[in-house]
């Protein structure tokens, strides 16, 4: 499924990002790790060391020229580029109120601008080998969280860059459509440096038997995502252990047109009314 397409991973020095990187080697991809340290570089190694192809690129995903570089390196190393999987990403938990703008700026730059950027630059060659009639099966597979789907206490910023990554998928999937391009995003859960501590007793690895937090876990789907089997684009999937759920976004809800303008005081009843018609929206994890 996979055999000889040309796949980036960003983010793929360790966690979720390592585990897709070998899946795709296992499967016959060539692929190029990303990550800003030297991580990159022994996951490489693995992939090559399973018998699969790879090379590394380090670097940060949300610098512009950077993400140009990316692409030229898949390019320069194996003549085509077929799949981007933005998966780099970070977290600054704090509440609203004791969050500083650093950590504020700094998770939406890689989280959200850190998709953008290699998305922006893929696109770009994607069009131009459309153009030249040549074009690629490409595809791309964007990282949300359960955090943007449905909000984290705790989690501001992170979930406000995750749930701009759906946004970002949904707007992106009709505009490169023209060419040929399908983009879907994930939310995965698993066991990674980032959840190991926070969600300590969740994501504990069993003494035995399957793993359901095991990072792997997540990585068949992006695998078939990322394929050119894969007819789907401008979708959601939540992923987990063995579970693949779709996930539906925001959808018009019941309404009433007064025909004119509102006068205030009949706002507040109208509303109550609606609220009574429409689904219940799904707490937001802490609350």
């Amino acid at each position: 499924m996979s055999e000889g397409r040309v796949v980036i991973v960003t983010g793929a020095g360790q966690g979720i990002g390592r585990a897709h990187a070998l899946a795709f080697g296992a499967q016959g991809a060539r692929v190029v790790v990303n990550d800003v340290g030297s991580a990159a570089e022994d996951v490489a190694a693995e992939v090559r060391d399973a018998g699969g192809s790879a090379v590394a690129s380090l670097g940060d995903v949300s610098d512009w020229s950077y993400g140009a570089e990316l692409v030229r390196t898949a390019v320069e190393a194996y003549g085509q580029l077929d799949a981007l999987v933005n998966n780099a990403g970070l977290v600054r938990d704090r509440m609203l109120v004791n969050m500083s703008e650093q950590e504020w700026d700094l998770v939406l730059q890689v989280d959200l601008k850190g998709h953008f950027v290699p998305m922006r630059h893929a696109a770009a060659y994607w069009r131009d080998q459309s153009k030249a009639g040549t074009p690629r099966e490409a595809r791309v597979v964007n990282t949300s969280s359960g955090a943007g789907l449905m909000g984290s206490v705790g989690q501001g910023n992170y979930s406000a860059a995750k749930a701009g990554v759906v946004a970002l998928t949904q707007v992106a999937a009709v505009e490169m459509s023209r060419f040929a391009v399908k983009l879907n995003a994930i939310a995965p859960a698993a066991r990674t440096p980032m959840t190991e501590v926070v969600f300590a007793q969740t994501m504990a690895k069993p003494e035995s038997g399957f793993d359901p937090m095991a990072p792997e876990n997540v990585s068949p789907l992006v695998v078939w995502l990322a394929s050119a089997d894969c007819d789907i684009t401008g979708r959601v999937f939540e992923v987990e252990a063995g579970i693949i759920s779709p996930a539906d976004g925001w959808q018009h809800g019941p309404r009433e047109d007064r025909g004119a303008q509102w006068p205030v005081e009949e706002v507040g009843p109208a509303v109550r009314r609606l609220l009574e018609k429409a689904p219940p929206p799904v707490p937001v994890y802490g609350a």
